[in-house]
C-alpha cells in the first residue's frame, strides 16, 4: 500500500490512516469529519480525549456576537455570528479493569481509521494495551445518515484479548464542552465560554434528551441518544441527566472471546420558532425511526444513497492515484456539506470546524453549486432557496447603504452581513453577480420552472436594481461600477473592476430576459418597461478596462500602472501576505491574492477572443500568489484553455491536495469545501473544457500528458451523461434522458443512444508563463522526497 507524505494510505475509494499521531488530530478530525448538511461531527475519538478541537454543528445554529470596532461608523454591522458547537452525543468512554482508555497513556499496539467513501461511515479499529498490561481491541464505526436528516448513529464493540474483563462504558450527552478560543479574540472566547442555556434534560431507560437554547440569538435546539446493547452477560446499566450531561453506565463482565456491542443513536433538531416541547417532540420521532430502522439497516440505505450518487457524479482518473484518491475525497465531503442542508447555507468550511465562524461566502454559489447542480441538483436548489429566504435581509442592507434591490451579506449564518472589515466585505459586491449567475446556470442546467417562478426571477431582479443603482453613465457613456473589491481581496476599492463588471453585465441581461420570459412574475415585482430597457442598456455600455500598450484587460482600472510587488524580496516565510504586510502597502502594488480576471474568463468565456485569453492569463499569473485556496482552480482551468496543461496539472494537484497535505496549515479549522469543490471543475472544466456559455452545453478537452485517462458524468436537465477522455479521443455516451445537440471543441454533434468519439485537436507547444518568484505550484514530488509532512 503507497502511502502518502501526509500520512494516508493511497487507495481509490477510501482514506485510511495507520498509525497513532496525536499531533495529528487537528487536522484529522477535520479530514475525518461526517456530515449531512444538517448535522456535522468532527472526527474526534469516541472517548472524547485526547481531542484536538471537539465539534458538533447544527448547520444554521449560532450565536451572536458584538464585532470589536476600534472605530465605527454608520452602516457597520453591529453584530456577528457564530456558529455554536452543540451538544456531543459522540462520546463513548470506556474503563477497562478500572482504566479509561487514553490514547495519550499505555499503548497503541494497532490503530487505524478509515473514511470510506462508498459506505459513508467512519470506521476505526485500535488495540489497546493499559498501563497495567491489559489488552483490549476496539472496533468503531460512525455514520451520519444521508436518508434520515436528523439522525447519526455510532457502533461501538469491545473485546478483551488476554482474559476476563470488568468493563465499564459511559456514553454521554454532553453540552458546553470546552472549546479552544481562535485568533485571541476575548468577545469571541465570551460568545463559545458555554452558550447554551438547559431548558429541559430527561433520561429514562436506554435514552435521554438535552434541550438548550442560544443566550443572544435565542434558537433552541435539542439533542436526544438511545441506545441497543449487545453482550452475554447480565449488565448492570444506569442511566441520568442534568442540565447539561446525560450518561448511560453500563457495568459487566465480559469473557475473553466474548464481545460488548453498543449501538448509540444520535437525533438534533433546532429552531428559531418552535418550543422546546417540539424539539423534543421532534427528537423522540427521530430516534424511533433509528431504532425502527436498525443500524444494519441504515449501512444499507447509507451505501445505496452514495452508490445513486456515485453513479452519476464518480470522476474517474487513470495515471495518478493520489488524485484518484483525492478527487473522490473532495467530491464525498462536497456532497457532505450539502446533501440534507435543505435551505440553509453551505458554510466555507461545511460543517467540518469553525473556521470563519461557520460563515457562507460567494464561493458557495461560484465554486459548491456548479459541482452540486450537475451532479446532486436538489441539493444546489435547496442551497440556492436559502439565499432566496434571506431577501428581505438584504434588502434592508441595500436600504440602510442607500441602494435599490438587495444587497446580499459578504458573509453570513443568517441572511445578516457577518463582516466587520467593509472594504473586503461591503465593498464585495460581486457577491450580487455570483448569486445571479448561479441562478442562471442552475435554471440551464436543470429547467426548474418551479424554482425560477418561485425564487429565480425574483433574486435576478433584485441583484440587477442593485447594479443600476450602484452604477453610473459617465461622459463618454460607459457604465462603471466604482469603488469596489472584485476576487482578489489584495485590490480593495478599485474602479471597474473587470470581474465584477462582467458578472453584474451578465447579472443585468438575465433579468431584463427573465421579465420578458415571465412577465407576471415582472409585474408582481413591479418591473416597468423603463427599467428592462435601463438594465440593458447598462449592460451594453458596461466598462470593460483595457491596456492597449500591454495588450491586456485591466483586472480594474489603472492597475497595470501601479507598482509591481517585489517578489524576490519576499521570502517564503511571509506568505501569505497579509498576515504580515499591511493592506495600505497590498492594496498600491501589482499582486493579485487569488485569480480575478482570470476567473472571469472561465465564467464569461465568450467575452474574450482566444488570443485575449492567453496573454490575460500571462499577465496575471506573474502577480498572483495564491495566499487563497480558491485560485489554483480557477488558474488550472484557464492555463487547460490556453494550452499550458502541465501547469494546469500542477494547480489541479494543489486544489486536490490543499487539505489532505494541509498546505495553509489551518485545516484544524475545518476543510476547505470550495478548494475541494474545485478539484471537480479542474477535471470537467479545466481538462473536460466543459462550459454552458448560452444555455448550450459545451466541451474540448484535452488531456495533460500526467494522466492516461479522465472519465467523468453528468446530468444535464433530465438526462445523464459520461465522458471520457484520452490522450487522442473523446467518448460521449447518453445513459438515460432524451438525444442533445453538444459540441466538440467548436464543432456540433448529437448524441443519441449510439455512443460519439472524436479526435482531439493537436496543441500547439507555447513556452510556460512566468510565476511570481517562489510561487510556483505544490510540488508532490519534493514532497515525497523530502519526507515533509505538513
Amino acid at each position: 500500500m503507497k502511502r502518502d507524505c501526509s500520512g494516508f494510505d493511497i487507495a481509490p475509494w477510501e482514506l485510511r490512516w495507520c498509525g497513532l499521531d496525536l499531533d495529528a488530530l487537528h487536522r484529522t478530525e477535520s479530514i475525518f469529519a461526517l456530515s449531512n448538511g444538517h448535522i456535522g461531527l468532527r472526527g474526534s475519538f469516541e472517548e472524547g480525549e485526547p481531542v484536538g478541537k471537539p465539534g458538533t454543528y447544527l448547520n444554521g445554529f449560532y450565536e451572536k456576537r458584538e464585532f470589536p470596532y476600534a472605530e465605527g461608523g454608520y452602516g457597520y454591522p453591529g453584530d456577528g455570528q457564530t456558529m455554536v458547537n452543540v451538544t456531543d452525543g459522540k462520546i463513548i468512554r470506556l474503563l477497562v479493569e478500572d482504566e479509561p482508555l487514553d490514547m495519550r497513556y499505555g499503548k497503541a499496539v494497532e490503530h487505524e481509521r478509515v473514511l470510506d467513501f462508498r459506505s459513508g461511515t467512519l470506521r476505526r479499529t485500535t488495540v489497546w494495551t493499559s498501563p497495567t498490561g491489559r489488552n483490549v481491541r476496539i472496533n468503531s464505526e460512525r455514520l451520519v445518515s444521508f436518508t434520515d436528516r436528523a439522525l447519526a448513529a455510532i457502533r461501538y464493540e469491545v473485546e478483551p484479548l488476554d482474559g476476563d474483563m470488568d468493563l465499564v462504558i459511559q456514553s454521554d450527552l454532553l453540552a458546553n464542552e470546552p472549546v479552544p478560543t481562535q485568533a485571541g479574540d476575548p468577545r469571541l472566547a465570551a460568545v463559545l465560554d458555554r452558550p447554551l442555556v438547559s431548558d429541559f434534560s430527561a433520561a429514562r431507560d436506554f435514552s435521554a434528551v438535552l434541550a438548550h437554547h442560544t443566550r443572544r440569538s435565542g434558537l433552541r435546539m435539542a439533542a436526544g441518544m438511545h441506545h441497543e446493547l449487545s453482550v452475554t452477560e447480565t449488565p448492570r446499566c444506569d442511566i441520568h441527566a442534568e442540565d447539561d450531561l446525560a450518561r448511560l453506565t453500563v457495568a459487566v463482565d465480559v469473557a475473553q472471546g466474548d464481545k460488548l456491542c453498543l449501538t448509540k443513536y444520535l437525533a438534533y433538531g433546532w429552531s428559531s420558532r418552535r418550543s422546546t416541547p417540539a424539539l423534543r417532540a421532534q427528537v423522540d420521532a427521530a430516534l424511533a425511526a433509528g431504532l425502527e430502522t436498525g443500524w444494519d439497516e441504515l449501512l444499507t440505505r447509507q451505501r445505496q444513497y452514495l452508490d445513486n450518487f456515485w453513479e452519476h457524479a464518480d470522476i474517474e482518473i487513470d495515471g495518478d492515484p493520489e488524485l484518484q484518491q483525492a478527487v473522490r475525497f473532495a467530491m464525498f465531503h462536497v456532497l457532505q456539506a450539502g446533501a440534507r442542508g435543505e435551505t440553509r447555507a453551505i458554510p466555507a468550511k461545511g460543517l467540518t470546524g469553525p473556521g470563519y465562524d461557520g460563515h457562507a461566502f460567494w464561493d458557495t454559489e461560484t465554486f459548491v453549486l456548479p459541482v452540486l447542480m450537475y451532479t446532486n441538483p436538489i441539493a444546489a436548489g435547496d442551497a440556492l432557496r436559502w439565499r432566496h429566504a434571506t431577501l428581505d435581509q438584504a434588502r434592508q442592507r441595500a436600504h440602510e447603504l442607500g441602494q435599490p434591490g438587495a444587497m446580499f451579506p459578504w458573509r453570513s449564518i443568517n441572511g445578516e452581513e457577518g463582516s466587520g472589515y467593509w472594504p473586503t466585505g461591503t465593498a464585495a459586491v460581486h457577491v450580487n453577480a455570483d448569486i445571479a449567475d448561479a441562478v442562471v446556470r442552475y435554471l440551464a442546467a436543470t429547467g426548474d420552472e418551479q424554482f425560477e417562478t418561485e425564487c429565480g426571477v425574483e433574486l435576478l431582479v433584485e441583484t440587477a436594481r442593485l447594479w443600476a443603482g450602484l452604477g453610473h453613465f459617465d461622459a463618454a457613456g460607459a457604465f462603471r461600477i466604482d469603488r469596489v473589491t472584485g476576487p482578489d481581496e489584495y485590490s480593495a476599492l478599485a474602479d471597474n473592476n473587470a470581474y465584477t463588471n462582467l458578472m453584474a453585465q451578465q447579472n443585468l441581461h438575465e433579468a431584463a430576459e427573465a421579465c420578458v420570459r415571465r412577465p407576471e412574475i415582472a409585474r408582481r415585482l413591479r418591473v416597468e418597461d423603463a427599467e428592462i430597457a435601463a438594465w440593458r442598456d447598462a449592460a451594453k455600455r458596461m466598462a470593460l478596462p483595457y491596456n492597449s500598450d500591454l495588450g491586456v484587460h485591466e483586472q480594474s482600472e489603472g492597475c497595470t500602472r501601479h507598482a509591481r510587488w517585489d517578489f524576490a524580496a519576499t521570502p517564503p516565510e511571509k506568505y501569505p501576505l497579509l498576515l504580515n504586510y499591511h493592506y495600505f502597502d497590498l492594496y498600491r502594488k501589482q499582486v493579485v491574492k487569488q485569480a480575478d480576471l482570470t476567473l472571469a474568463m472561465y465564467l464569461r468565456p465568450e467575452m474574450f477572443t482566444p488570443e485575449q485569453k492567453a496573454r490575460n492569463f500571462e499577465y496575471y499569473e506573474a502577480l498572483t500568489v495564491r495566499d487563497s485556496s480558491l485560485s489554483a482552480c480557477p488558474q488550472s482551468v484557464l492555463a487547460a484553455e490556453v494550452g499550458h496543461l502541465g501547469l494546469a496539472y500542477a494547480y489541479f494537484g494543489e486544489a486536490a491536495l490543499t487539505d489532505l497535505h494541509d498546505l495553509h496549515r489551518n485545516v484544524s479549522n475545518g476543510l476547505h469545501i470550495a478548494s475541494l469543490a474545485g478539484t471537480w471543475i479542474c477535471c470537467v472544466g479545466g481538462f473536460g473544457g466543459m462550459r454552458t456559455s448560452g444555455g448550450r452545453l459545451c466541451f474540448a478537452p484535452r488531456l495533460p500528458g500526467e494522466l492516461d485517462r479522465l472519465a467523468f458524468r453528468i446530468i444535464w436537465r433530465d438526462s445523464r451523461i459520461a465522458v471520457e477522455i484520452t490522450r487522442e479521443t473523446a467518448t460521449y455516451r447518453l445513459l438515460s434522458g432524451a438525444s442533445l445537440t453538444l459540441r466538440h471543441h467548436g464543432e456540433p454533434f448529437e448524441l443519441t443512444a449510439a455512443p460519439v468519439t472524436l479526435a482531439i485537436p493537436e496543441l500547439p507547444v507555447k513556452p510556460a508563463p512566468a510565476l511570481p518568484e517562489g510561487r510556483a505550484p505544490y510540488d508532490r514530488r519534493q514532497a515525497r522526497n523530502s519526507g515533509t509532512k505538513p
